[in-house]
Parts: C-alpha cells; structure tokens; sequence
C-alpha cells in the first residue's frame, strides 16, 4: 500500500484518472457506519454500528474493491496482527476503540499502537551547525552505489546533539547530496537548511512502518551512533522497505499509544475494539 500513490490519484484530473485508476487500483476499506438508510448512527454503540457495518457487507454482497477492516476482540489475536500484519507496508500498527463508545467528530478518543523497529541508516546532512546538529537527514547506498535519502529524524535533544556533533565532518566535494533540496516534512514545500556532512556515521533509529517508495514518511527517532558500523557495511545499503520489511529491522516492539482522530468517547474501563492502523485494523478487548 502506498500513501504517495494514493495521493496521486485524489489529485489526478479527469483526463489522467482512468489511466491511473487501471495502473494504481485503490481499495476502499470501511471501518465505521455512520449513516445508514437516512438513518444517523453517530449516537449508537460502536459495537451496534460494527454489527450493522458487517450486516451491511453481507446484504450487499459487497467484495473488492470495497473491503470491511478486520476487527477483534481477542487480545492474543490483535497481538499477532501487530506483530505480522505490519510486515505489509502502510499498516502500521492497531486502532483501539472502546465498544460503548459513541462516535464524536473531531474528537481524537481512538488509540492508535504503532509497531516501531530499530534499523540503521546514514548521516547525510545535518541541519543546524557540526557542533549542534538539530535534525539529520539520513540515507542508504543504493543498487547502484548511490547514496538515496531515507529520512530525517526528529530533533536531537541537547546532550544528544552534543554527542553527535563529536564525530561529524564537513563534506569533501562531490558529496551525492549536492544539489539536493530535502523538505521539512511530507508534502511539505517547506525546505530545509542543511549542512552536508562526510557520509560515514551510521545512526540507528526507532522507525514506524510508514514507507513510501524506499523513503521513510514521518521522522525518525534517534537511537544512538553505531561508531562499531561502517557507512559501507551491508546493513546499511538497500532500499528501507521491501514489501514493507525494514532492511535492517530488529524485533519489533509496539511505540507509546497516541490519540487517533474521528474517535470515540475517553477509554474509561470499558470494552475495547481493536483494528489495524494505516488501514488499521481494530483491536477490542473487556
């Protein structure tokens, strides 16, 4: 699954939509009714509405492109869906929702689990000064033994900073970032000062499974310096996804829950939903 591609098409004019409709199919997953026969639902249990999506599948007969997202309520099972179903690139992790909940726009009542792995990937540039880096901007030798920007991370607190800034060098020319503008987020124009720096430091980060044509989509979380690791060890060369795999992943573990939008009322201590995130499916346990 691709967030890039999808974009693509929403923004594609009627001239091009057919073409990249055949080349680009897209899959429309339902999560939640809101409606239903003239009927708003916003006000019922979640667990009612997932009762009449599910009816509604059947009825209909409805089979791709329209897909309903998986749920369940079995811990052990949601467990296992962390850890396999994020292997496919664009899930990212589980969506949990309260089973009495009440559906409340705009309000983030839903928790989101993501899965994070660690890899390692290369210190390109910096933005901020050799001494005090802020961000780093970090990239992996292709197929053709080019170095490819992978992402950035997060801004580096002090001490880490301090740290980093220890072991960086001021590019030699010719460095392969040269000419390269690099934006302050996704599908952001905002662009990004950087300094380029010699492309030997090996940073391991914490990323989650969010990856769009080899490149990372939100920022990274910076581990620590892998100074035992050569920018030209295996580890750090190929792509950073492969059908979704990170090249240099480690166990995988789930990051801290956040809020998710379009939720439901607060957690409180009732039952849970769980589905996965990205086209997360849900999770729900008592």
């Amino acid at each position: 699954m691709s967030f890039e591609a999808l974009q693509r098409r929403a923004a594609a004019r009627p001239r091009g939509a057919a073409g990249l409709a055949v080349g680009l199919p897209a899959y429309f997953v339902a999560f939640d009714v809101l409606q239903l026969d003239s009927q708003e639902l916003l006000q019922r249990p979640y667990e009612e509405r997932r009762q009449l999506l599910e009816e509604l599948f059947t009825d209909q007969a409805l089979t791709a492109p329209w897909t309903l997202c998986p749920m369940t309520t079995d811990l052990a099972e949601a467990r296992e869906w962390l850890e396999s179903w994020t292997d496919v690139s664009g899930v990212e992790g589980l969506v949990i929702k309260p089973l009495t909940s009440r559906y409340l726009p705009g309000y983030r009542g839903w928790t989101k689990v993501r899965r994070r792995d660690t890899t390692e990937a290369i210190i390109g540039a910096i933005t901020g000064t050799l001494t005090r880096p802020g961000f780093l901007v970090l990239g992996r030798y292709d197929a053709a033994d080019r170095l490819r920007a992978v992402g950035r991370t997060v801004p580096l607190r002090p001490d880490v900073s301090r740290q980093v800034g220890e072991h960086l060098a001021e590019a030699d020319p010719g460095h392969p970032f040269e000419g390269v503008r690099f934006t302050a987020a996704w599908g952001s124009r905002d662009v990004l000062d950087v300094v380029l720096v010699r492309p030997e430091l090996v940073a391991e980060v914490s990323a989650d499974r969010a990856v769009d044509w080899g490149a990372f989509r939100h920022p990274l979380r910076f581990t620590r310096l892998r100074l035992d690791v050569s920018g030209r060890c295996p580890a750090v060369r190929g792509r950073v996804g492969c059908g979704g795999r990170l090249t240099a992943g480690r166990a995988a573990r789930p990051a801290p829950a956040d809020g998710a939008p379009q939720g439901s009322s607060p957690m409180g201590s009732g039952p849970r939903f769980v589905s996965p995130a990205g086209v997360n499916p849900a999770l729900a346990y008592a």
